[in-house]
């Protein structure tokens, strides 16, 4: 063989290598599970197309080099632990939305990586032994900082400096809940303002009583912490407070949209873009247990008029001023 057809082709050969290697590297999947939003859900394709857009930035396009196979619980435990164990089975990391959906993962398994988002308190879950180091094999990003719950009543003052008498409506259940519960008790009194609970994850009837009840009280208000039975019937809670005539701060900008008065939370489509981020890292190579546990560092302030309007209030011009969104 002549010296230069010899070259032509090694060189052939090593142009055609890395797209060989690239056509048999397998594509990765990536789960992404939640205890009660569906696929459909308004919110949850908010979310989903942040996290699949965020993935393309870090070189992860679906249907290419990844796939992400999605599962939700549709708000039944049974159906959330066997959507749990079928994406540990199949998938190299896990997107976790919210504590629920953790907690049952890791009852599968300690093994498989987990990134999570809207957790509240992934410490004082077991989920993480420490935010700085995780030490496990799940890390993410927290949706709730207990100081949070002054500005809820705050807000809540300013939009109605009436109020005197505040229910809130929580999940006594849940470990994070009990926590923003105490973070309120120790804030209301320099608000002035006299404190009731419901629980969100009574049965609809007692529910309905519960709010009925409290509204026959002068000068009343609400606020909506971050739980998943109130996310879940996030409908009927914003129905009774526009029925009861009551100024409400919720959770989440979404409750906003829905009717809500007015919602300050953390900016949960930047949480899933910075949790793809997570992700590809994990998919390189390293490891949820050198991950530190973020923050929240982006808040998203919501306001809608039209729910003000139905309720003879005039938000302030300062409020708005400071909003990130209004809905008029």
């Amino acid at each position: 063989m002549k010296r230069r057809e010899f070259l032509g082709l090694v060189g052939g050969a090593a142009a055609a290598w890395p797209f060989a290697a690239r056509a048999q590297e397998r594509t990765r999947r990536i789960g992404f599970l939640t205890a009660s939003f569906g696929i459909d859900d308004p919110e949850m394709q908010t979310r989903n197309s942040a996290f699949v857009l965020a993935l393309r930035e870090f070189g992860w396009a679906e249907g290419k080099n990844v796939r992400v196979e999605f599962r939700s619980g549709a708000g039944k435990a049974s159906e959330l632990r066997k959507h749990a164990a079928d994406l540990v089975s199949l998938a190299d990391v896990v997107l976790a939305n919210g504590g629920q959906a953790v907690s049952v993962l890791q009852d599968v398994s300690r093994t498989v990586p987990i990134v999570f988002v809207q957790v509240p308190d992934p410490v004082g879950a077991g989920f993480v032994d420490s935010l700085a180091r995780p030490g496990g094999n799940a890390t993410g990003f927290t949706n709730f900082e207990y100081v949070i719950v002054a500005k809820w009543l705050d807000l809540l003052k300013e939009v109605a400096p009436t109020v005197r008498q505040v229910a809130v409506l929580r999940d006594p259940s849940n470990a994070a809940g009990s926590g923003q519960w105490g973070a309120i008790q120790l804030a209301a009194s320099s608000f002035g303002v006299e404190l009731s609970s419901i629980n969100s994850r009574a049965g609809v009837g007692e529910i309905e009583r519960a709010f009925a009840g409290f509204a026959r009280r002068p000068d009343g208000g609400l606020i909506v912490t971050a739980n998943i039975g109130a996310a879940a019937n996030r409908d009927l809670f914003v129905n009774l407070a526009a029925r009861h005539k009551l100024p409400a701060v919720y959770p989440h900008r979404y409750w906003i949209a829905g009717g809500g008065l007015v919602g300050y939370a953390p900016n949960i489509a930047d949480q899933y873009r910075q949790a793809a981020g997570y992700i590809s890292r994990i998919l390189k190579g390293e490891k949820p247990a050198d991950l530190p546990v973020q923050v929240p560092t982006k808040y998203h302030l919501a306001v809608n008029l039209k729910t003000a309007k139905a309720l003879d209030l005039t938000v302030p011009a300062t409020l708005l001023g400071r909003a990130d969104e209004v809905i008029e």
